[in-house]
């Protein structure tokens, strides 16, 4: 059986890095193994920094856009529901604190796996790290804000501090 996708579960979604709706972005595809969430993208030559090194922008970019994806499903699976089930949350980025540790290879997959720190109220701590080639290239420290909740009185109210 295919792993449920995290994306799958963002209708009209055309984010550069997660949009299934954005025929130019990365279309990553997150999912769940255990407790960390697994994301593995190949890249296209387009995406060097150097040559045959991914630029670094773009791998901040599937950092982040991952780790959005995983605090939604966090916050769905902490509350005992669905992915496709209400109220619909979705996350933006707080902090996004990226430490490259080697070069990452533009010419082979990278994989991403995400582990929920802490959960707390609108909240989600992460830890990212991105491995190639069985080498860990880069960590990241990521806090992803809940800005949407379907169900709330004002549906605006979740930008306000």
């Amino acid at each position: 059986m295919e792993p449920l996708v995290f994306q799958d579960y963002m209708p009209d979604n055309i984010c550069f890095g997660c949009g299934t709706h954005n025929a130019e972005g990365l279309q990553i595809r997150s999912h769940w193994e255990g407790e960390e969430s697994v994301c593995r993208w190949h890249s296209e030559p387009k995406y060097q920094g150097w040559k045959n090194v991914l630029n670094g922008g773009i791998l901040a970019s599937l950092i982040d856009c991952h780790c959005m994806g995983t605090a939604m499903a966090a916050a769905y699976r902490a509350e005992g529901r669905g992915l496709d089930s209400r109220p619909v949350y979705r996350y933006a980025t707080g902090t996004l604190n990226v430490r490259y540790l080697l070069p990452t290879p533009n010419d082979q997959p990278i994989e991403l796996r995400a582990r929920v720190q802490e959960i707390k109220g609108r909240k989600t701590t992460l830890r990212c790290d991105v491995f190639a080639g069985g080498q860990r290239t880069a960590t990241a420290e990521v806090i992803a804000i809940r800005v949407t909740d379907s169900e709330a009185p004002d549906p605006d109210s979740a930008f306000e501090q």
